[in-house]
């Protein structure tokens, strides 16, 4: 793109292949770039709620993914529009900030940039309305933090943490075990977190599926499991008080850096080469065996000499294990800090202090598919964890891992931030409210923002009561009036018929600042595109 002039001094824009190209500006570039956004959010609309519906996803090679998580629907997703990418980003943001509440925050600005749509047919400036709509804004974020209520929890009561992350199961395929799932992923965050530091390492919590067995199955292991079995049938499958090295050195000779050829013209030649070459993988278990190794974790693989060897020597060993697994194995069998549990790349550096240690290393199999694990449990340092997730399919198990990661977003959170606020509704219908009598103290035309604001609002409640089955308008209406009248922030959508709107009633909870993250991304993304009036794109979108 490139700027000139024509002979009378005006400017006129040069495009590249501008006749395979369109452009809009104006009033008709911001409708184009709100109704691409409202799209967007009408896809995800129907998926919020503890009843919304799932999308079923295929991939151009044929991979179905089923979800109703918003991040991973749009990640999914095959979008064109740079407006509609800009949504992906919104609910990514959201996803990796907070890890929850990624498809409300999609239909929160779908609902902004409707009721921007009905202020720019009025005649209202767009800059006006971002202006409207960073005020009130401020005022729910404010109004969030009146409203919330701070709870204590230790390691000894974690009801009000299972609480908050059952809200979040709520909605997911798992809500039948919501219970139990919310119990592993509150007691997984714990056992990571730093309660003095306000502080949760989620890379040190590891989430591992296998097909086979129920829901119901799923487990929290104090310790690692590594998707590999021993590397020959005929080792021990129980190890008691393991003494682990873990190597990122092959068990092979070494390999010279140039180009070379051996030749081997008799029988004594051949001899002599195996022989050094035994030489070589004997020096290598001698050298873990006077470390006082029991047990060996390779990254890499071995050949059946050595497999053999280690055999024969009484040396279990695992191969192909994977760079992340051994970084959290070091983690969990590590004495302290400074010592044990070290990754050695080297035989000849391999020491006793550096070794890791675990109460009890077993393979476990699982029925008749000769499918195998090892377990590494009792740890020195238990700050790694490992969810093991158990389900029908592979569908149904990689779903449950997006589930639990949201839940252990939540306890995070709740760890940094133990204020919560109450959902189904009722925090943004309250807001609704706020937003609303404050409009009518502002004198100028940011007013009308404000109301389009707190109007956008109300969409997440009558969302949540339409995905229910309820009749969106009278549900809304209804509990909007009870809120006014009784003065109550809890109230909100009885989206499983429980027979009460109170939602503290009804141990429904959202963390603060996930609801506050949630409501200014909304306004920031909103406010961009109200200030796009440009827009230049190949014709064919």
């Amino acid at each position: 793109m490139a700027l000139a002039f024509d002979e009378f001094g005006r400017p006129f824009i040069i495009i590249r292949e501008q006749e395979q190209k369109a452009r809009v500006r104006g009033i008709e570039a911001q409708k184009a770039n709100i109704m691409a956004a409202k799209a967007v959010a009408r896809i995800l609309r129907t998926s919020l709620g503890p009843k919304g519906m799932d999308k079923m996803l295929q991939s151009p090679d044929g991979d179905v993914t089923i979800s109703n998580d918003g991040a991973t629907i749009l990640e999914q997703m095959d979008v064109d529009n740079q407006i509609g990418k800009l949504m992906v980003e919104l609910s990514r943001s959201q996803d990796y900030e907070i890890g929850d509440g990624t498809t409300g925050v999609v239909v929160t600005a779908g609902a902004l940039l409707e009721q921007a749509e009905l202020l720019l047919d009025r005649g209202i400036h767009p800059i006006r309305i971002a202006e409207g709509y960073e005020m009130a804004s401020k005022i729910a974020v404010e109004h969030l933090s009146n409203i919330a209520t701070k709870f204590e929890f230790s390691s000894t009561n974690i009801e009000p943490l299972v609480q908050t992350c059952m809200t979040t199961l709520s909605s997911k395929i798992v809500s039948r075990c919501k219970r139990k799932l919310a119990e592993i992923a509150v007691k997984a965050v714990l056992a990571v977190a730093d309660l003095e530091r306000r502080d949760v390492n989620l890379d040190l919590i590891k989430v591992e599926g296998k097909v086979g067995g129920k829901l119901e199955d799923t487990e929290l292991i104090e310790g690692i499991i590594v998707d590999k079995d021993m590397s020959h049938p005929q080792m021990p499958k129980r190890i008691e008080n393991a003494k682990i090295a873990i190597l990122t050195c092959p068990f092979e000779p070494p390999k010279p850096k140039t180009k070379h050829k051996v030749d081997i013209d008799t029988v004594e030649k051949f001899e002599s080469l195996r022989e050094q070459e035994r030489k070589y993988f004997d020096e290598m278990v001698q050298l873990c065996k006077d470390a006082g190794a029991t047990l060996v974790i390779c990254q890499w693989g071995f050949d059946d000499e050595a497999n053999h060897l280690l055999m024969n020597r009484g040396l279990p060993a695992v191969r192909w294990v994977g760079g992340v697994e051994l970084e959290l194995i070091a983690i969990a069998t590590a004495l302290l800090v400074i010592t044990g549990g070290r990754i050695v790349p080297r035989f000849q550096e391999l020491t006793p202090d550096k070794l890791g240690n675990a109460g009890l290393v077993r393979e476990k199999s699982f029925g008749t598919t000769k499918d195998r694990m090892l377990y590494i449990e009792q740890c020195s340092n238990s700050r790694a964890v490992t969810i093991f997730i158990r389900g029908g399919n592979k569908m149904i198990i990689e779903e449950t891992k997006r589930s639990i990661h949201d839940a252990l977003c939540v306890a995070r959170n709740l760890i940094r931030n133990n204020a919560i606020v109450y959902g189904g509704g009722s925090a943004e219908i309250s807001m609704s409210l706020v937003v609303d009598a404050a409009a009518d103290k502002i004198p100028g035309v940011e007013q009308y923002a404000m109301r389009a604001f707190a109007e956008a609002l109300d969409a997440v409640p009558m969302a949540l009561a339409e995905n229910s089955g309820l009749q969106p308008i009278d549900t809304l209406t209804a509990v909007k009036a009870q809120q006014v009248k009784e003065k109550n922030p809890h109230l909100g959508i009885d989206c499983n018929n429980v027979g009460t709107n109170d939602m503290k009633e009804q141990n429904v909870f959202e963390t603060l600042i996930g609801k506050q993250q949630q409501i200014l991304l909304a306004t920031q993304v909103v406010k961009m595109i109200l200030k796009i009036d440009d827009v230049i794109t190949p014709s064919s979108y």
